[in-house]
């Protein structure tokens, strides 16, 4: 098996470990094969979206990190069809987006949160 080297922040190595130990993965190079598997099976289940289609993308991000959302809000405004947002706490943001229409739109929005480097978290739902 080839060997690939990382580049990680020392509080995802943190985090590693801890996901390590509490699921019971044997190391950390099985932890990132099960991460990237799972990766490589959200993006096919996203490609796969066809026809229409309902779904909910929720995103996570801080207060100053509005512009991303903003944006991509306002360019798929034509299948948004509810946008919450609500601050649960001073410093995050958490927006919620009912979405309907076109499989491969809704897909290519969801993608698109997901290249934002100011996006914390995005999870897409589909019905």
């Amino acid at each position: 098996m080839p060997i690939v080297s990382l580049s990680l922040t020392d509080q995802m190595l943190k985090s590693m470990d801890e996901i390590q130990k509490s699921v019971g993965f044997a190391g950390r190079s099985e932890l990132v094969r099960a991460a990237i598997r799972m990766l490589l099976e959200d993006t096919r289940a996203k490609d796969a979206i066809a026809g229409m289609t309902t779904a909910v993308i929720v995103v996570g991000h801080d207060k100053e990190d509005e512009e991303p959302v903003t944006r991509l809000k306002h360019r798929y405004e034509d299948i948004v069809k509810t946008h919450v947002h609500c601050r649960p706490t001073h410093e995050d943001c958490v927006e919620v987006f009912v979405l309907a229409g076109d499989g491969r739109e809704i897909s290519t929005m969801a993608k698109e949160f997901e290249r934002e480097k100011k996006i914390r978290t995005i999870k897409l739902l589909t019905t």
